[in-house]
């Protein structure tokens, strides 16, 4: 299962776990948001320059991987009001 997480730089919060995905409900997030790929180690949010808003990440484990996904985390470029209204409709 995949981890989604919800980000406050501004409230010096490293990431709050706010879900957990299974492959389907990844694979739906994938084609619904924007994902960038920042590396395969949770990034050290308390330092970043650009981190300024809140954001979400996705934790894509080696046994989630898609041909679209490989291991390790996503930022998801949506803001947190839309990703909360995804998961509210992944949810019914």
């Amino acid at each position: 299962m995949a981890n989604l997480y919800f980000c406050q730089p501004h409230a010096k919060n490293q990431g709050m776990l706010r879900a957990i995905l299974t492959l389907a409900e990844l694979e739906t997030m994938a084609r619904e948001h924007q994902l960038t790929y920042i590396g395969s180690e949770f990034p050290i949010l308390a330092d970043s320059q650009e981190a300024d808003h809140d954001f979400a990440l996705l934790g894509v484990r080696s046994e989630e991987t898609t041909p679209a996904l490989r291991q390790g985390y996503y930022r998801i470029e949506s803001d947190i009001n839309s990703i909360n209204e995804a998961l509210l409709k992944l949810a019914r």
